[in-house]
């Protein structure tokens, strides 16, 4: 997912990129083969069910098929437009596009996990170079109960002639408040860890931040320790969640935790 981040950092949103997000986000579903990277085919409303898994409503109507590939446009050509001009504040465009976006449901499933990739992409766009390095999604699961609350209350007014942008903006930006200083704290815990490092554990985690992936025989080349005393370096980093291990056997190398 990082190289994502990396490799979109700098690109116009278009169509084809959101369409090849989709399908790439859920390549490792069989039951959404049919359906990923394509607009729905089919009405996909959100409704409520009673206790017995009923049926009982429609909470909220998203667009139509028919209509969904056209407003998806129109969503993407105003993000665009509303960014490059800067006819409002980045973070509002990333806000009204994130609850627009989820007013159309464009895909069948999967429109949730792509909006808030779509929301971190953005706000790279943008500047916000530090959203990758925290869990904006966790953010969410956390205020569950506020996000859709907020999300109903704006989308139930997007067709009006008067959209009410301030229950959704309002949590939105609650939430980028939140994730920030979780990303700061994060920081801090780290400096504390990496403080009490000695410098042989410092030196493995360097090398993983500064190459991606890091393996006990590169150290072995780079420091002349033996592989005992790396062994027991790299098992206290797992441990302590600086280092995550990848792969078996000989083919065992590590990414930073």
């Amino acid at each position: 997912m990082e190289q994502i981040f990396q490799s979109w950092e700098y690109i116009p949103l278009t169509e084809n990129h959101v369409r090849q997000l989709h399908r790439d986000l859920l390549r490792h579903n069989d039951k959404d083969e049919r359906h990923r990277g394509n607009y729905k085919t089919s009405l996909n409303n959100v409704v409520a069910f009673d206790e017995h898994g009923q049926q009982i409503g429609i909470v909220f109507e998203t667009a139509t098929h028919f209509d969904t590939p056209r407003l998806t446009r129109e969503l993407i050509e105003w993000t665009n437009a509303a960014l490059e001009t800067k006819s409002l504040h980045p973070l509002l465009v990333v806000g009204i596009f994130t609850v627009a976006f989820l007013a159309i449901l464009p895909f069948q499933d999967g429109n949730g996990r792509l909006s808030r990739i779509l929301t971190t992409l953005l706000l790279l766009r943008c500047g916000y170079t530090y959203t990758p390095y925290s869990s904006l999604e966790s953010v969410i699961e956390n205020s569950k109960e506020s996000y859709y609350l907020a999300l109903r209350q704006t989308q139930t007014t997007i067709h009006t002639d008067a959209p009410n942008w301030q229950p959704w903006l309002s949590f939105f930006l609650r939430a980028l408040h939140q994730h920030m200083k979780r990303l700061e704290k994060k920081v801090e815990q780290e400096h504390i860890m990496l403080a009490a490092l000695p410098e042989l554990s410092l030196q493995i985690l360097e090398y993983a931040r500064n190459h991606g992936r890091v393996t006990i025989k590169d150290m072995l080349t780079l420091t002349g320790a033996s592989r005992n005393t790396l062994k027991d370096h790299f098992r206290k980093l797992v441990e302590n969640r600086q280092l995550a291990m990848q792969g078996k056997g000989r083919g065992v190398w590590y990414r930073i935790g």
